[in-house]
């Protein structure tokens, strides 16, 4: 199962499609999808090209990563944030090893942009 949801980034007006997933971390996005009031308004973060925000969740880790795949979305127990990887963090080798702060719960992956 999955769940479609929209991210909007006010700063440059860009709009994102993800979707989350219940493949890794099913009790997270249930979790997530549960709490999260529409929409959701909060203050997006960056770290290198992640983006992360608070969510209401409380969670711990669930199948949690330590490496994550560009386009990955996941929540970081540790923060209480929804993570968004669009790029390499500073801890990260390559776009294609994105190391995040510490594990994450992989809860979806970003679409193409679409606006």
């Amino acid at each position: 199962m999955s769940e479609k949801i929209k991210i909007t980034i006010e700063i440059e007006e860009e709009v994102f499609a993800a979707t989350l997933t219940k493949d890794f971390s099913p009790e997270t996005v249930e979790k997530i999808v549960d709490s999260l009031p529409i929409p959701i308004e909060s203050e997006v973060m960056t770290w290198g090209d992640e983006m992360y925000f608070d969510v209401p969740v409380e969670m711990g880790e669930e199948n949690a990563k330590e490496t994550v795949s560009k386009g990955d979305v996941g929540y970081w127990p540790e923060g209480k944030t929804l993570c968004i990887f669009y790029g390499k963090t500073p801890l990260s080798e390559s776009e294609e090893n994105i190391i995040p702060a510490s594990a994450v719960n992989i809860v979806g992956e970003l679409r193409n942009l679409i606006g």
